[in-house]
């Protein structure tokens, strides 16, 4: 059992394996058994490179041979920082087989997230492309090592330099005991509502379960073609149902550099493209681009949007705009998601996002003083269920915040539930701003503000905005010269700070609106700003 993991409670457990929600086996057997069952059908297509079902395997094996040649053991933490390239799936895979541990980082993250992670999780090894989208990853391995003791392997996929090619450690497939199922299998990001983000562990058993009854809910089949668009490493393109689901179905993944139109929509004409998943700001993109573009997307069957709440006018032009249907998502990488079903009727489709996924989904909708409300009324959505966490890894003093005595996990969300069981999103009670996706913690930002020398006091907030959902805007008290937009964003580039959590905009204000305790009152800025 891995030191800082919440197991399910013994009879939870007991009860998720009657039901048959966990099976009792390994996310390395879902390959194995598609590469038994149709060994030459195609797994993934990255550019020019196919990897058939029987290939992907073999890789998988002869790279879990080298990582534990390298001295790479069953529960050691492996960050992996990769980008969307068929070499994510062979160093998963590997990792699953081995027993080690991936923490799967995001291609946005810089040096202070990956420090972070590095040290959090005790990582012995770091995972990096040589070089992306113009960044070298290189250079921010020898920054975050030096932050990193427990860190003893660089890992590069491409041109090494002075550390290890990943291509190298390619050896002799040999057995390899296989983990247990109840063994923690990858960590995976929360969205990082209080500073750093934290590590949610997912388990061979939770984690196989939610990307194959997502397959099951989406209508995946050996004839879907995945598109991989958004970022591999979150948890959507990951398993809701994304590439282990694809995997799990018998069907192919296909591996896009950017979720851009000019990127995703001649691959969806040249690799038939049934299936895709994006964030609403990019399905308003998608849209857009669709009214002038020459590309065939006749071929596009589905298109998932998830990561924050999809409006229902851009629903509306989802299936007259690309000429599939549409099935909202409403999720989090610590568990719970729900699906709009395929036959559910259009009104649901567009005006909610979905029911849960399980039918073992415990879900509780409170009040402030956790008073259950009922049907119809908003409130903290609260759950439980089998493959939503127990306990972030290594953070008991949070945990005691974000769960219940009684192991509901308290999700911050603002819902309501519909006679049907849906749920409709309204909000959030924690301190993130969601921009388009991509989870912007608030403390973070500020603090890292805060150290700017022309900076008294500052706050972010969130604004509501078309295209992203929201947008981040940096409210700032100056010390003598206020500091400039473009100042600031040198500034947290600086401090090792991701791109998409840079402010979008800046306004210099003289002070900041009070509560009764001197809290900043956020509610008041936003109306100022706004005003």
């Amino acid at each position: 059992m891995l030191d800082g993991f919440t197991p399910w409670p013994v009879a939870f457990a007991g009860h998720y394996r009657t039901r048959g929600y966990w099976t009792g086996r390994t996310l390395g057997s879902l390959l194995r058994d598609r590469a038994a069952a149709a060994p030459d059908a195609v797994a993934v297509v990255d550019g020019h490179r196919k990897w058939t079902y029987r290939e992907l395997d073999l890789r998988a094996d002869r790279l879990a041979t080298g990582l534990h040649d390298l001295g790479i053991a069953p529960g050691d933490r492996v960050v992996v920082h990769l980008p969307n390239i068929a070499e994510f799936l062979e160093l998963s895979f590997a990792l699953f087989r081995l027993g080690a541990v991936p923490v799967m980082a995001l291609p946005a993250h810089r040096e202070a997230e990956i420090a972070h992670l590095l040290t959090l999780s005790e990582a012995v090894a770091y995972v990096v492309p040589d070089t992306h989208l113009g960044f070298d990853h290189r250079s921010l391995a020898r920054a975050a090592r030096e932050k990193a003791p427990s860190l003893r392997h660089v890992l590069v996929v491409g041109d090494a330099e002075e550390f290890t090619s990943l291509a190298s450690l390619s050896a002799e497939p040999r057995t390899l005991p296989e983990p247990d199922p109840s063994d923690v299998a990858l960590l995976l990001l929360s969205g990082g509502t209080t500073g750093a983000p934290k590590l949610i562990p997912r388990t061979h058993d939770d984690y196989l379960y939610n990307a194959a009854a997502s397959a099951a809910v989406t209508g995946l089949s050996p004839n879907t073609r995945y598109l991989a668009a958004l970022p591999v490493a979150h948890n959507f393109p990951l398993a809701c149902p994304g590439l282990l689901g694809t995997l799990h179905a018998g069907g192919t993944v296909v591996m896009c550099p950017s979720p851009s139109p000019d990127a995703a929509f001649p691959l969806i004409a040249a690799e038939r493209v049934t299936v895709t998943a994006l964030v609403p700001s990019l399905a308003l993109l998608w849209l857009e681009a669709a009214e002038w573009s020459e590309d065939d997307l006749d071929s596009l069957e589905l298109l998932q949007v998830g990561g924050s709440r999809l409006k229902a006018e851009t629903a509306r032009r989802v299936t007259p705009g690309l000429g599939c249907r549409l099935q909202q998502v409403f999720g989090m990488a610590e568990g719970l998601l729900c699906y709009t079903r395929l036959d559910d009727p259009e009104e649901l489709v567009l005006d909610s996002q979905g029911r849960p996924l399980c039918p073992g989904d415990e879900i509780r909708i409170i009040a402030t003083d956790d008073r259950d409300v009922p049907d119809g009324e908003v409130g903290e959505l609260l759950v439980r269920g089998p493959y939503t966490l127990r306990g972030y890894y290594k953070a008991a003093e949070h945990n005691t915040r974000a769960f219940t005595e009684d192991g509901y996990y308290r999700s911050g969300d603002l819902v309501r539930r519909l006679p049907t069981g849906h749920l409709v999103v309204e909000g959030r009670i924690k301190d993130v701003i969601n921009r388009g996706g991509e989870k912007v913690p608030v403390e973070e930002v500020e603090n890292h503000l805060l150290a700017h020398p022309a900076v008294h006091d500052a706050a972010l907030i969130g604004l509501p905005d078309d295209r992203l959902g929201e947008r981040s805007c940096a409210c700032v008290v100056p010390r003598g010269a206020p500091p400039s937009r473009v100042e600031l964003a040198t500034h947290l580039t600086a401090r090792g700070l991701a791109a998409y959590k840079l402010p979008d905009e800046l306004r210099v204000l003289p002070s900041f609106p009070r509560t009764a305790l001197g809290k900043v009152d956020k509610a008041a800025l936003i109306r100022q700003v706004s005003a």
